[in-house]
């Protein structure tokens, strides 16, 4: 299977609480539900059809305690996410978590890369990891996320935790896809290429006779 990291940021980069002011407020947040402002039927649609690709959903234990919340209380019949989501089957990399309440649901237990690996080898099309940044910051760094998706939204907060800013090597991607909606969310569609390459700046010749 491919491993996806689908993140919703601000143009600063900040991807804490993006759905509601109360979704996340560790250390001291305040300024959660930025996303929503902007969201609009071209968002929804794109965000569908990503998920229209998972055979499973790859989260860690705040992500998925925080989803295990909210989204069996989501019974809406015309939500394009709910049942999809609840259906799913869920692996949560934990140490630390028991059993889960949001059902299917897998834990696993050990060394996350390995474990993360010996899932990824398996047959199948997605593996989707849906917030849990600082998972995805890892896995991205160790080479096993094959994509990433990021939504932009026109907004600087200034505060907040931002994404892919702990340690690791650098890792260069290659655009699929973009789009901007109505409502001026950027929809981002990379593949990783492995260590970003760098190079030295020779004047501006060369890359106009190319």
């Amino acid at each position: 299977m491919k491993i996806s990291l689908t993140e919703f940021v601000t143009l600063d980069g900040v991807s804490q609480g993006p759905g509601s002011p109360d979704e996340d407020t560790s250390e001291g947040f305040t300024q959660g539900g930025w996303l929503v402002p902007h969201m609009d039927g071209t968002f929804v649609q794109q965000a569908s059809d990503w998920l229209d690709l998972a055979d499973g959903l790859l989260l860690g234990r705040r992500t998925y305690e925080a989803f295990a919340r909210d989204w069996p209380k989501v019974t809406d019949p015309d939500d394009p996410f709910a049942e999809r989501m609840n259906s799913l089957p869920k692996y949560v990399v934990s140490n630390t978590l028991t059993e889960g309440i949001w059902q299917p649901v897998t834990v696993l237990k050990g060394d996350p890369l390995r474990t993360v690996a010996e899932l990824k080898s398996r047959p199948g099309r997605e593996l989707q990891i849906h917030g849990s940044a600082r998972l995805g910051e890892a896995l991205l760094s160790a080479g096993l996320v094959d994509v990433v998706r990021l939504v932009v939204a026109p907004t600087v907060l200034r505060t907040g935790r931002r994404l892919l800013t702990g340690p690791g090597g650098p890792s260069g991607l290659r655009l699929l896809r973009h789009e901007a909606t109505p409502k001026g969310l950027l929809l981002l569609e990379y593949e990783t290429t492995g260590r970003a390459a760098v190079g030295e700046y020779q004047g501006l010749s060369e890359f106009v006779q190319r």
